[in-house]
């Protein structure tokens, strides 16, 4: 095999329902020499077995054994990636990989790239009170950080592999992280573009994010404090 092109990280957790379905778009849709790596956090439903069952020869897992971290996943999957292009995106089919070659593509005029709901042409489909609680955190990063993204907890991100071998993500107890990678590259002069693309809930498997409006308050106050954080970070 030659070396990757695009490596494609797909963090999980109890995603065995999703996996596969996932994989075989993701094979069909991207054309470039590829990797795929799913990085597990030790799911009860065993999804790294599913994938190593899996006959795909550019597709490999690593099983994590310290418990459920999405970021520390990612980075991982990052770390190990090969490829001079890297992707992650989440595993339970609610991001279209049909999207990625327009994003792999923007890569090279860009340093970063993300899949935007916000963008113009993009769709949230979920629940209005989820998507509402999005489009606050939204508005409110860009008033905080002044900074042209339309869409910064997105969790949908292709980049240069030499970007995010100088800024590795924080650590992170939902997708704040990303508001932090986002404004921090831009602050540092890497050049973003955002990709519109329709998000859907997913159809199989459970939510790992907050569902009750208390429970999205408590998440808002981490994404608020992690706004904040990064307009002081000097």
């Amino acid at each position: 095999m030659k070396e990757a092109e695009v490596s494609i990280v797909l963090p999980t957790y109890n995603e065995a329902k999703n996996i596969s379905t996932l994989i075989q778009r993701i094979d069909a849709a991207v054309p470039h020499t590829k990797e795929i790596i799913v990085v597990d956090d030790d799911s009860p439903d065993k999804t790294w077995e599913v994938v190593e069952k899996l006959n795909y020869k550019d597709v490999r897992a690593i099983r994590l054994l310290k418990g459920r971290n999405l970021v520390g996943a990612i980075q991982r999957g990052i770390d190990e990636a090969k490829g001079k292009y890297v992707i992650w995106m989440d595993a339970d089919l609610s991001m279209p990989p049909e999207v990625i070659p327009q994003m792999i593509e923007n890569l090279e005029n860009y340093d970063i790239v993300t899949g935007s709901r916000y963008a113009k042409g993009g769709k949230d489909q979920r629940p209005f009170i989820r998507v509402a609680s999005s489009r606050i955190i939204n508005f409110i990063a860009n008033i905080f950080l002044n900074f042209k993204v339309l869409d910064y907890d997105t969790g949908f991100v292709a980049a240069r592999k030499e970007v995010l071998e100088k800024m590795r993500l924080a650590p992170s107890i939902h997708g704040e992280y990303c508001i932090e990678l986002l404004y921090r590259a831009g602050r540092k002069g890497y050049k973003i573009n955002e990709v519109p693309y329709s998000f859907t809930d997913r159809k199989a498997g459970e939510s790992k994010t907050a569902e009750t409006v208390h429970a999205l308050w408590k998440m808002g106050i981490v994404y608020m404090k992690r706004i904040i954080r990064s307009r002081l970070e000097r």
